[in-house]
């Protein structure tokens, strides 16, 4: 080898104890996925810092990246091109965020540049000037933790203390109210608040904008408003920047956000949580699309942070933590349940049937009728609604089977008026000839009412009260403690400050029948979500549930979603099926995905299914997106990933006519 060609040019790095810079170039292709070398020339040698933005010339363009390292020695004998420019020299990518991100991007066999364009925010340099790397920590208000929130929990305590003490507890806490001095925002900021006593910092996702609102108010009733960054994308890029500066110069050590505040550079870590980790917001919709929840547990074995995923339900994932002694539960005893929540009336048990036979067969039984006629004279009443819109869902007036689109597979939809078109709801395609594929029908008939048509429909038959919508673009955060009726579709229930006096669960059935394996995991999580909204049953609070008999029905009326999330996980087992497994989602043109799993060295262990037609698969044949599952067990999940990720990588290079898209564990695959 050519030791000469290791040596940089005289006069542009003599001198340099560290004159080569490896950089990592921003780039989706996977097999640019890796460090480059560079030289570093002396102007630049003060401010090529590890964890600064760059450009450099690669390939004949210059391109952004990030410097990681610097080193004494080059990993090539070739000729090596020097560094362009530091675009900053703020160091914004610390060696922990880099270690997190390589670990999401193994885990999710995606490229790190694509998770790092979610942990670090979109430079401003404005924002930059006056910054200082080391800055002193925002003083807190002085806090004395309180004994309600977690009143009647076991093991909160020992948590608490534990955490407080400086130690890092793992915990999966069941909360059982969504609003007042005990609800969940209370419990986690009162757990951010023991953990600030230890002297280190936290971080708190949570799914949407409403949740960040309420947690944020919590945690600066308890520490301040000026405790904590928020860092969501609604913030616009200036604030959300100005955010991750305070936290990476240190002079705020709290985080609170959406699903990319997981990367936050938080100093002294010491506590990770996560509300309602069973949400779909919480999955990134870009590549390598990770959850929130798996970057926590990555970073809690990382950096050795304590961990609390809360929830009103239980998700299969978190059940299978407390199977594994991985964490421990914080759960109600028996006796403060029953203190805490509402009765739980389902219109299908055997005793609701025999009172009023047509109570399956209504979408306002007459015990919901009755329920929300007593609940309106005592406060607002909650109406939860499956889908938005007027009348969303159409299905063969025959067979009763879903009408499907003849182009695309779309579902067929129709706007309020009875003599709108119907057309596909994917597509946009009239269907004026409408022929069911399973038996010929010819007729439509509406098999889900949406929020507008419920709204409607409520308002004829309480003609004396106000009825308030909340849904889409209009939702609503509260609603004040006085009669009315609030239709809502699931997820965007407002919280009254008293709790609701009453709530009915409709279109129970629609829920349970969506075409997805967590179907019924689902269901119960967003019933449990609306039912803690509910008064406890000795101030009349009720909740009337109107879906047929199932086990997240069973779980609702008996308030166990522990029971149900450890009977789920148990039949996923059974059936070799996630989270009992990995699951890898490998989709594209039928060509392309065939070449790809034959190039696959898999263990004998490792099941595949497909390929199959993806239901996103519409358009000619040619076109046509097929995908194949693969299912892993946890011991084989890092061998298969990095054979995934080379395999990928390999075919970057040679530059297919067309890539497949890989998912890991997509809660919608299935």
């Amino acid at each position: 080898m050519n030791t000469d060609a290791l040596l940089p040019l005289p006069g542009e790095s003599d001198g340099l104890e560290l004159p080569i810079a490896q950089v990592l170039v921003d780039s989706p292709l996977p097999h640019l996925d890796r460090l480059f070398d560079y030289r570093v020339p002396m102007e630049l040698a003060e401010a090529a810092q590890p964890g600064v933005r760059v450009k450099v010339r690669f390939a004949g363009r210059e391109l952004a990246g990030f410097l990681v390292s610097r080193s004494a020695r080059p990993s090539t004998s070739h000729r090596l091109t020097p560094l362009g420019k530091v675009v900053s020299p703020v160091q914004v990518l610390t060696p922990e965020v880099w270690r997190l991100a390589q670990d999401v991007a193994a885990r999710y066999a995606g490229t790190v540049s694509d998770v790092l364009r979610v942990a670090v925010p979109a430079r401003m340099a404005k924002v930059e000037q006056g910054f200082a790397m080391d800055a002193e920590p925002v003083a807190l208000a002085p806090f004395t933790p309180d004994p309600v929130p977690f009143s009647g929990y076991d093991r909160a305590a020992p948590f608490l203390e534990h955490l407080a003490a400086g130690g890092s507890p793992r915990a999966v806490l069941t909360s059982l109210k969504g609003y007042g001095k005990s609800s969940w925002e209370q419990q986690i900021a009162q757990a951010i608040a023991v953990c600030s006593l230890s002297g280190r910092g936290a971080i708190a996702v949570v799914p949407d904008q409403r949740d960040l609102d309420r947690l944020c108010r919590a945690v600066a009733e308890l520490l301040g408003p000026d405790s904590f960054v928020r860092l969501s994308a609604e913030q616009g890029p200036t604030p959300r920047y100005r955010g991750f500066l305070q936290l990476l110069s240190g002079e705020r050590r709290i985080a609170l956000g959406t699903r990319s505040a997981a990367f936050a550079p938080v100093r002294d870590l010491g506590l990770l949580c996560c509300w309602d980790d069973g949400d779909d917001l919480l999955i990134e919709r870009r590549a390598p699309y990770q959850h929130a929840r798996e970057v926590l547990l990555l970073r809690a074995e990382q950096q050795q942070a304590a961990l609390l995923l809360a929830g009103h339900s239980r998700s299969t994932e978190a059940q299978r933590l407390v199977d594994s002694g991985w964490a421990q539960t914080i759960d109600p005893r028996r006796p403060a349940v029953r203190a805490a929540v509402p009765r739980v009336i389902s219109t299908s048990d055997s005793f609701e049937r025999e009172r009023d036979p047509l109570a399956a067969l209504a979408r306002l039984p007459h015990r919901a009728w009755l329920s929300a006629q007593e609940g309106l004279q005592r406060g607002p009443v909650l109406v939860q609604v499956a889908r938005g819109g007027y009348a969303p869902a159409l299905a063969c007036d025959r067979c009763r089977e879903s009408a499907r689109c003849t182009l695309c597979q779309g579902p067929l939809s129709q706007a309020k008026s009875a003599a709108s078109a119907v057309r596909c709801g994917w597509c946009g395609t009239p269907e004026n000839d409408f022929h069911c594929r399973h038996c010929g029908g010819t007729r439509l008939r509406r098999t889900v009412a949406g929020i507008g048509r419920t709204a409607e429909e409520l308002g004829r038959a309480f003609p004396k009260v106000t009825v308030v919508s909340s849904a889409g673009d209009q939702v609503k955060d509260t609603v004040p403690d006085k009669p009315a009726l609030v239709v809502a579709t699931v997820g965007a229930e407002p919280v009254a400050e008293n709790g609701y006096a009453a709530a009915l669960l409709l279109d129970g059935d629609a829920l349970m029948r969506r075409e997805n394996l967590r179907a019924a995991e689902e269901a119960a999580r967003r019933w449990f979500n609306a039912a803690a909204l509910v008064r406890p049953i000795e101030l009349g609070g009720v909740v009337v549930l109107t879906a047929a008999q199932s086990e997240a029905a069973a779980a609702l009326v008996r308030w166990d979603p522990a029971g149900f999330a450890e009977r789920e996980l148990a039949l996923r087992r059974e059936l070799g099926l996630p989270p009992a497994v990995r699951l890898i989602a490998v989709t594209g043109v039928l060509a392309s995905v065939t070449d790809f799993m034959a190039r696959l060295d898999l263990p004998a262990e490792v099941r595949q299914v497909g390929p199959a037609l993806s239901e996103t698969g519409a358009g000619a044949p040619a076109a046509a997106e097929y995908r194949v599952l693969v299912f892993v067990p946890y011991a084989l999940a890092s061998r298969v990933l990095a054979e995934l990720r080379a395999v990928k990588a390999s075919l970057s290079a040679s530059r297919p006519a067309a890539p497949v898209q890989i998912r890991c564990d997509g809660l919608d695959v299935l």
